[in-house]
């Protein structure tokens, strides 16, 4: 009797791009898709080893490379008197382990976590955006670190102790947290140690260390409105209630805080440079808000966004300065240098400092060692506050261009928000224009406004739009600008009439 032919054939493992090599990875991959596909059911008997190197053209090897993969991935299986047959990585689910039923596993429509359709969100909010006008943090040309860095970064990094190393203090390199140490009691009027200081990869890494030390399930907080999208991002990771207080020309309203939520933990505030609006908060409020945290056992988070490039008078000083015990300080090199750098820095009051060090162990252990040595001799050797100064003024320089441009463009309705420092200006839009629309079309030409509607607990009264300077030549800003008249002037093409500036904005241009 003749021996019953159940060795399956396989056409689409005759498919190879022999071209790009790797054909045992093809091969295996191959065999694996067709398994999971169901295209090969469990229990079928697969060609011998010597049959398919045969048929394919492939080195008998190859293939039993491929097999071994797969027998140690569980997709193959070995029974006695028929060789090598598929497995059955299906079990328990009979509709699959079925030779009359195909599944396609891509079209299983499986319930997602409740948190990713957040996180998606969040990832879409702090995308990066493009070195197109108008974007912000991106250095380049005038204004990026000069040739001194990179002979620095050279240098440092053939040394012994920048050399590959083991692991270190999770509160980051003691040269570097001595320099910013130093650097921030000068410029920012910071008191503190440098056991003190916990060098994180950036501020929203410091934002999210402050939440996990601070805050417990249910607790209370207050968050600026508007507010930086990074630290609603942060805050929706913990179950806590965020009281969103407004800000005015003084900076956020501590009162109004007290009234809507007495009895928060955490207050986060950006009190020299108000994100997005850019107003600093008056020390009467400062002194407000220091009593409100003493009176309740509260802490103060403070983001000391853009803090150094203030262009009339001195920089303000910093509220820590004013309560080292109840402040958590955060600072970033990623404006003053480059974003992809990734060094921040907290300065934490002492009780905190093991605290912080724990929970930055445990998202990933320290910053790269290397960068936090070239950055330590780039402060010590002074290069850093030399940089600072440089770019100030060819800040200062790009701002009055993009000022006067606007100006010029849009003499009938231009409201600028008043703000004297940072890195970006915000501009109110007439009423009835859609921020979010405008920045969406003005990035199909070569954009990059931001919308502050979104950073508003609730729809503002009025629309705006963040418009960054550093990065771009006050030639490149005037071009800009023109071509962001040529998009508001298409949003309004249905208006009769020339746009005039709203009776309510009048006032503060």
């Amino acid at each position: 009797m003749a021996r019953r032919q159940d060795v399956i054939t396989i056409p689409s493992l005759r498919s190879f791009d022999r071209t790009t090599g790797r054909i045992g990875q093809q091969f295996t991959q191959a065999l694996r898709d067709a398994i999971a596909k169901g295209d090969l059911k469990p229990g079928q008997r697969l060609p011998s080893t010597r049959a398919l190197s045969v048929s394919l053209g492939i080195a008998r090897g190859t293939i039993v490379e491929a097999f071994d993969q797969l027998y140690a991935e569980g997709y193959l299986a070995t029974r006695a008197r028929s060789g090598t047959i598929v497995a059955n990585v299906h079990e328990g689910a009979s509709e699959v382990a079925s030779r009359d039923v195909t599944v396609d596993i891509t079209a299983v429509d499986l319930p997602l976590p409740a948190n990713v359709s957040r996180l998606a969100a969040v990832a879409k909010a702090l995308r990066p955006q493009g070195p197109l006008p108008f974007a912000i943090a991106h250095p380049a040309g005038a204004v990026a670190p000069d040739d001194k860095w990179r002979r620095l970064g050279n240098r440092v990094r053939a040394t012994r102790p920048a050399a590959p190393s083991g692991y270190i203090d999770p509160r980051g390199l003691p040269e570097l947290r001595s320099a910013i140490a130093d650097y921030v009691r000068k410029a920012r009027a910071v008191r503190c140690s440098a056991e003190q200081v916990i060098i994180t990869a950036g501020t929203q890494q410091g934002l999210f260390l402050a939440a996990t030390v601070l805050l417990t399930s249910g607790d209370s907080v207050w968050a600026e409105d508007p507010a930086y999208p990074g630290i609603e991002a942060v805050l929706g990771n913990f179950s806590v209630t965020v009281c969103r207080v407004p800000v005015d020309g003084q900076g956020l309203d501590v009162k109004e805080a007290i009234l809507r939520c007495p009895g928060a933990r955490v207050a986060f505030v950006t009190p020299s440079h108000q994100y997005p609006l850019g107003m600093p908060m008056s020390m009467p409020r400062r002194t407000s808000l220091l009593s409100w945290a003493r009176n309740n056992n509260a802490w103060v988070v403070e983001d000391d966004y853009d803090s150094e490039l203030r262009y009339a008078g001195h920089p303000f000083p910093s509220l820590q300065g004013l309560d080292p015990s109840r402040v958590v300080y955060l600072g970033t090199m990623s404006k003053m240098l480059f974003s992809s750098l990734r060094l921040g820095y907290a300065i934490v009051p002492e009780p905190l400092i093991d605290a912080f060090a724990g929970a930055r162990a445990m998202i990933d252990r320290h910053s790269a060692t290397p960068d936090q040595h070239v950055l330590a001799s780039y402060m010590r050797e002074g290069l850093f506050e030399a940089h600072v100064r440089r770019i100030r003024g060819v800040y200062a320089e790009r701002r009055a261009a993009l000022i006067e441009a606007i100006e010029q463009e849009f003499p009938s309705w231009a409201t600028l928000q008043p703000s004297d420092q940072g890195m970006h200006l915000v501009l109110w839009l007439p009423l009835g224009i859609d921020d979010v629309k405008i920045a969406d079309e003005a990035g199909r030409i070569g954009l990059v406004v931001r919308p502050i509607s979104p950073m508003f607990a609730n729809p503002p009264a009025r629309f705006g739009l963040m418009l960054g300077f550093g990065g771009f030549t006050p030639a490149e800003l005037r071009a800009a600008v023109r071509q962001l008249k040529d998009v508001l002037d298409a949003s309004v093409g249905a208006i009769r009439g020339p746009l005039t500036k709203p009776a309510h904005l009048a006032t503060e241009a």
